[in-house]
């Protein structure tokens, strides 16, 4: 009996994945030179192997939501048939970028919404119905930084974050 990875259109092993990940267009060129992406991709794959059908998926400090619109795309690739991805930033100039890009994406399995938002009450509401992966990129220091550090992992079950700032802010303590 075939494997129900490919009855649905998956690809198998890593050489499949492997195909699928050189597949993406020019913004998944930059999704994947992002030091994330190796995490959200192993993260998309395991729930994958557990036979999840949808995910759920927030990016906070999004930016122009290149990192979450490709994500969402690669999940779509693996066999996901229901994407929910909602970016959070606090620039309304960068929003706008985010949802102009989103607009392009034609896939009736992808929801994507980007909300210009202070980082903690986002991250709050995100609390009461957890995403299954957060993303997320420091690109602020001080009192909203250590707020939002403490709710990101109630915000989710898997959170990917920045490893360069990661390492840094660890050096640092």
């Amino acid at each position: 009996m075939e494997p129900i990875q490919n009855r649905v259109g998956v690809p198998s092993g890593a050489a499949g994945r492997l195909r699928l990940a050189a597949s993406v267009a020019a913004g998944g060129r930059a999704a994947q030179s992002d030091p994330r992406w190796p995490s959200v991709a192993a993260a998309l794959d395991e729930l994958r192997e557990q036979y999840r059908h949808a995910v759920r998926i927030v990016d906070a400090y999004c930016a122009c939501g290149t990192l979450l619109i490709e994500t969402a795309r690669y999940a779509r690739g693996l066999g996901f048939t229901a994407i929910e991805g909602h970016g959070i930033d606090g620039a309304p100039t960068l929003i706008g970028r985010a949802r102009v890009a989103a607009a392009r994406l034609r896939e009736p399995a992808i929801g994507l919404t980007f909300e210009c938002a202070d980082m903690v009450e986002a991250l709050a509401r995100e609390a009461d119905f957890p995403a299954d992966i957060v993303l997320f990129h420091c690109r602020h220091e001080g009192s909203d930084h250590r707020a939002a550090a403490a709710l990101l992992a109630a915000a989710g079950r898997v959170v990917i974050g920045d490893p360069v700032a990661t390492s840094v802010r660890r050096q640092a303590a």
